[in-house]
């Protein structure tokens, strides 16, 4: 069982930055891959970043070059570093957690696992 929690959301101007935050609570954080989504109104849920246990990333051409995705495994968070900031990156964003199935810790075989974050409001606008 883990629990996301977003944080770091609000109101910017364009050109601005932000950074999110996604804290996990559970065990084993470094084994699962972390990614970032985001919802506009009025548009499908969205991948942004992606960031797997080998440490590539990926990012949707849309931020590709203005958003960072890191984790720190230490302290259970992955991080969404957000520069020049664009009206239309205006949406609710999300954070991810997903396992598949495998052998993680104590010999005990894990289900393929999926989380999702309660979501944080940003909005760039002047």
């Amino acid at each position: 069982q883990v629990q996301l929690v977003e944080s770091g959301g609000g109101l910017v101007q364009p050109g601005g930055s932000l950074r999110l935050s996604c804290a996990a609570s559970g065990t084993l954080f470094s084994t699962y891959a972390m990614n970032w989504y985001r919802q506009a109104p009025g548009k499908q849920r969205e991948l942004v970043a992606a960031i797997p246990t080998s440490g590539r990333t990926n990012y949707a051409d849309s931020v590709k070059g203005r958003f960072t995705i890191s984790r720190d495994n230490a302290k259970n968070t992955i991080y969404l570093q957000m520069d020049s900031l664009k009206p239309e990156d205006t949406a609710v964003y999300y954070c991810n957690a997903v396992r598949g199935p495998g052998f993680y810790g104590g010999g005990y075989f894990s289900r393929g696992e999926e989380y999702w974050g309660q979501g944080t409001q940003v909005t760039v606008s002047s």
